[in-house]
């Protein structure tokens, strides 16, 4: 598992391969009706062909961000919306981008305050991938519906390093030579969000999660900022970093106090067709147990990929509905407790 995050993502490396056999089928092709045309002619065409075939390949992977062949559609009118905000990071030295979604009652009710859900992309990802890709209002409109999640405000940052986003990296979601991604998102953001929204701000009302290299980010970055996140979920992620032990959640969760470990949370999912994930996410499901951290995991069909209908973004589109369901429960159950305790307060 060490080095996973430093390689690509597997769905990126579906599309590259794909790219890769298609241009050796068509290198290989000859067809009876050319074998009589002249060799320059055929070099010369093959080599068109092959040009208009490899842009296509570079637009697809570099500029649009592997997107997938059959994303999830987005409803139209969920009365729900993501604007992305910008500010400025000492940290990472410049400004940075996040996505917001805020609850449907926000503007009705001013003295109300809300629980935060802080979600991370995987690798080659941007602020808007969980809108664009996951189509992540509709899960919420239909979490609201169903009254599976209070009115929440979604935080969706900008979570790559100084490298920027690429298709040959996923984001090191920690304090290192490419930047402060750990301080970014576990202290700035934070205090942006707290200072720029009405949040409830102690940490059973804060949730961070994330798909694939951000479900490693999310425990990675959530684990080391106890004081501020107590729910935690991934989406077929893994949780042993090359970079050493002090980034691999799966290592350096036996330092969690053993006094914080119950107050924490965790959802866990894999795809039966993800063995290095679902590998990884079996054994830091063990070591949460040995460890006795509440927490639960679920192995669904399907994994990372670019095509089908329990894939890529389908997958984490269909399952973000149980990881936001899971955590609509701590949070009501938080909420709960609070009214019972100050009766008074919004």
């Amino acid at each position: 598992m060490n080095g996973m995050n430093d390689n690509l993502t597997s769905y990126h490396q579906s599309s590259v391969v794909l790219h890769s056999q298609i241009c050796c089928k068509l290198l290989s092709y000859q067809p009876i009706g050319m074998m009589k045309v002249k060799p320059k002619i055929l070099l010369l065409t093959s080599a068109l062909f092959l040009t208009a075939v490899a842009s296509v390949g570079y637009w697809y992977v570099f500029v649009a961000g592997s997107p997938q062949l059959d994303a999830p559609q987005a409803e139209k009118k969920t009365g729900l919306s993501l604007q992305v905000e910008t500010f400025t990071s000492e940290a990472m030295g410049g400004d940075r981008e996040y996505g917001v979604v805020l609850p449907p009652d926000y503007d009705r009710n001013l003295r109300k305050r809300y629980p935060v859900v802080v979600l991370l992309h995987g690798g080659h990802g941007t602020a808007r991938d969980y809108e664009d890709k996951a189509a992540l209002t509709s899960v919420l409109h239909d979490l609201y519906q169903q009254r599976k999640l209070p009115p929440t405000i979604i935080i969706t940052p900008d979570g790559n390093d100084q490298r920027g986003t690429s298709p040959f990296w996923d984001p090191d979601y920690f304090d290192g030579p490419n930047g402060k991604v750990a301080t970014l998102i576990g202290s700035e953001l934070v205090q942006e969000v707290k200072s720029r929204y009405r949040t409830l701000d102690q940490p059973q009302f804060w949730a961070i999660g994330g798909l694939s290299s951000g479900g490693w980010g999310a425990f990675n970055i959530g684990l080391r900022y106890l004081n501020q996140f107590h729910v935690l979920f991934s989406h077929t992620g893994f949780f042993i970093n090359k970079s050493g032990a002090e980034n691999s959640p799966d290592v350096f969760a036996e330092e969690i106090p053993v006094d914080v470990r119950k107050q924490l949370r965790v959802y866990l999912d894999a795809g039966e067709s993800d063995e290095k994930f679902l590998e990884a996410t079996e054994q830091f499901h063990q070591t949460l147990d040995r460890l006795d951290i509440p927490n639960e995991l679920h192995v669904y069909p399907g994994g990372h990929g670019i095509t089908g209908q329990n894939v890529g973004w389908n997958y984490w589109h269909k399952h973000l509905l149980n990881s936001l369901s899971f955590t609509g429960k701590q949070f009501a159950i938080a909420l709960k407790a609070r009214h019972t305790q100050k009766p008074n307060k919004a």
